[in-house]
């Protein structure tokens, strides 16, 4: 798992070190630097996987983030010497230091592909670091604009069976569930108590079912009570189709059963076929979904966090983060394993920051700090109406 990432002179970071848990929760207001941290994950990927990163730079344009051009990139308030810069210490001890580089004269050459790129300019980190699962297939990135629900949905022989890979807006999600359906989960710490198996010939009776299939239904069924999946696939087509029914109803198109069991989807089947130390970003968890399924989806990502897999959200729900406190609170996930931080923008001499505070949680769910616009609105609204 990775224990701590350094930004330097990126976005609106001058100097940031961040420490990760298998819980790490990003907060706080729009554009102060959340998704930045996120960012910097997906560029050092995203850069491998095109085979660049290791001899020649960031590609900031790609699959799986679009930075913009360099200028974009790098601090506001960098000087012309300083360099972009990533450090990421794992928690075996292991440390990745990238450091780029960008030339400013790039920017007077129209549709210069370097505008695009940061050009590496420190020592290439050792080869096994790139065996991680930052950089290898154990690894989900669950944006915040994925795909919503479809008729038919897209197969990919190259993603799914090969890549383990749900795409880059979890578009092959129904796929990789199609082909997984029948395979176990790996942390029987992640059955639902309520599980039904879809295939009773396969499995005893007396033995809760462990295939991925019936735990995801399992588990969809917190977000919507009853809800159970049909999928179809038609190979010679490419296509792949997912129906929705509740108990002996008819099957529903996925269209017609909203955006919330679409958007959670994704989420669900990412965890539950994840591996020990697979890392999976999560952006928004909440998106289309009412509040108690919020709270739902937070319990189920701490319970993932307890079972090995690293997690990081970006929300800015309060109820994803009441779910991870009553995980904590119920002994689901050592408080010790959670990591709570809040961006803020200040302003000094003219010049705009992003300053991070890191509430810490305690074995009751109980929070020490709660800096202004932590997940303080609604309390806020309150005392108004008051």
């Amino acid at each position: 798992m990775i224990d701590s990432l350094t930004l330097t002179n990126f976005k609106p970071f001058k100097n940031q070190t961040l420490s990760f848990k298998p819980l790490t929760l990003l907060s706080g207001l729009n554009s102060t630097g959340k998704s930045s941290v996120l960012q910097a994950l997906l560029l050092l990927r995203q850069s491998h996987k095109k085979g660049l990163l290791a001899q020649k730079g960031l590609v900031l344009n790609g699959d799986l983030i679009n930075i913009g051009t360099a200028k974009d990139a790098i601090f506001e308030g960098a000087y012309k010497q300083d360099y972009t810069g990533f450090e990421i210490i794992w928690q075996n001890g292991i440390k990745g230091t990238w450091k780029f580089k960008y030339e400013e004269d790039i920017e007077n050459q129209e549709e210069d592909i370097g505008t695009n790129f940061l050009t590496l300019d420190s020592a290439p980190v050792e080869d096994s670091i790139y065996q991680l699962s930052l950089f290898n297939q154990e690894f989900h990135y669950i944006e915040a604009e994925r795909i919503g629900p479809r008729n038919f949905n897209k197969m990919s022989y190259d993603k799914v069976q090969i890549g383990k890979a749900l795409g880059d807006k979890c578009e092959y999600t129904v796929h990789f569930l199609a082909a997984n359906a029948k395979t176990d989960i790996f942390h029987t710490q992640l059955s639902h108590p309520n599980v039904k198996s879809s295939v009773p010939q396969y499995y005893d009776p007396e033995t809760p079912s462990l295939a991925l299939i019936d735990q995801v239904e399992a588990w969809m069924g917190e977000i919507s009570p009853g809800t159970r999946i049909n999928i179809k696939p038609n190979s010679d087509m490419d296509l792949v189709n997912i129906r929705y029914f509740y108990g002996d109803s008819k099957f529903y198109r996925a269209t017609n059963v909203g955006f919330g069991i679409t958007y959670t989807l994704p989420i669900i089947v990412a965890v539950l076929a994840s591996k020990h130390d697979t890392i999976i970003l999560v952006e928004n968890p909440e998106a289309h979904l009412h509040p108690k399924g919020q709270s739902k989806i937070g319990e189920f990502l701490a319970l993932a966090a307890s079972c090995g897999v690293q997690v990081v959200i970006e929300t800015h729900s309060d109820h994803i983060l009441n779910g991870i406190r009553l995980a904590v609170h119920g002994g689901k996930l050592k408080p010790e394993d959670v990591q709570l931080h809040y961006f803020q923008r200040k302003e000094q001499q003219g010049q705009a920051f992003t300053e991070v505070v890191s509430p810490h949680i305690d074995a009751d769910g109980r929070i020490d700090e709660w800096p202004d616009g932590f997940f303080d609105q609604a309390e806020k609204d309150l005392f108004e109406l008051l």
